[in-house]
């Protein structure tokens, strides 16, 4: 099959370098022709300037109207994501955006009805969606082993330096639109629509920084209440990044959700999950305190790498992108809604 000839648009996303590394690396799959760097994303392009070598740099008009070219990867600033997207869309070209879109949902909108309409592929860079222990534990809530779900917990900490929890500023909800995203995708993917959405984002208040640093919010269901929490202030917080999901037949606690892992040929960083999973479907008074669980390592895996080859096989058309336009529209207004955007 022949390669997809692909270019970039945008170096300011923080997981711009990981994409173009990656789609340089697929070589058998992908003919990289190109990048180019838009407004504001300036000063993330200078300081990795040297890992763009050997590529052609090009106006973002000059990629639009390449010849033969079949898909975008956007990876502006998280503002401006939506805005590139749509101007893809318009020429008809596949696309892979990063996540979590725009701060409007009208824009958001506009874009998924226009893919919908060319029947493009759109890909989003949500990247706990190729872990292979998440796809493992999202196939056991559907074949019902861990019964009937009650409870999703997901943490996404860290700590940063003060520049970039100003920055976070720039955002609704800050650390919770920034990174929590990636959460909300999981407890949306497992549990679907809330009955309500309480938004709990705050600052911690140290160092001068008024954005909310502390994202938080509480999903409210029929049968229980589920929880994400995503921070820049967390010392060792990295470690801790975790996905809990409680059943009436057993609980899946995965963490750290990512790791440093083995090293694998053609993949950059590539990372490991730690699995605890305990099952009892016998459960009585002796023994319902003390369910043993099974505790392991998931195998090295390579995130940007599922994901891009994940991307080739939608635009392909050998598989069908399980996350549909629908989904994508309607997470995006459950992020928002998280974030504390009326709507």
């Amino acid at each position: 099959m022949k390669k997809i000839k692909i270019a970039q648009i945008g170096t300011g996303h923080d997981h711009a370098i990981a994409a173009i590394q990656t789609l340089k690396l697929q070589s058998d799959i992908y003919d990289l022709v190109g990048y180019a760097v838009v407004s504001g994303d300036e000063d993330m392009y200078e300081a990795k300037k040297s890992l763009y070598d050997g590529l052609k740099k090009m106006t973002v008009d000059e990629i639009l109207n390449y010849p033969g070219l079949d898909a975008v990867a956007v990876e502006t600033e998280d503002r401006r994501l939506t805005e590139y997207a749509i101007k893809a869309a318009e020429k008809g070209l596949h696309i892979h955006m990063d996540k979590p879109g725009s701060e409007s949902d009208e824009d958001f909108d506009r874009l998924i009805d226009l893919v919908k309409q060319k029947s493009l592929v759109f890909h989003t860079g949500y990247m706990y969606r190729y872990n292979p222990a998440v796809l493992k534990l999202k196939g056991d809530i559907k074949a019902g082993k861990l019964g009937e779900i009650y409870a999703v917990e997901a943490q996404m900490n860290c700590i940063h330096p003060v520049s970039k929890r100003q920055w976070l500023g720039n955002y609704p909800g800050g650390m919770l639109y920034f990174l929590g995203c990636h959460l909300i995708d999981l407890v949306y993917g497992i549990l679907g629509s809330p009955e309500e959405v309480i938004p709990l984002s705050t600052s911690i208040g140290t160092d001068g920084v008024a954005a909310d640093d502390f994202g938080m919010a509480v999903f409210k269901y029929k049968n229980g209440v589920s929880f994400v929490k995503s921070t820049a202030v967390e010392i060792g917080g990295f470690e801790r990044r975790q996905l809990v999901v409680c059943g009436t037949k057993g609980t899946v606690e995965l963490k750290p959700l990512e790791w440093p892992g083995d090293e694998l040929p053609g993949v950059i960083a590539p990372l490991m999950t730690g699995v605890a999973e305990a099952f009892d479907n016998k459960i009585n008074e002796t023994s319902g305190w003390s369910v043993k669980g099974e505790h392991y390592l998931s195998p090295a895996y390579g995130r940007y790498d599922a994901m891009f080859r994940a991307f080739a096989a939608y635009v392909n058309g050998e598989k069908e992108n399980p996350y549909t336009y629908e989904y994508e529209k309607e997470l995006h207004k459950l992020i928002l809604k998280a974030c504390g955007t009326a709507l």
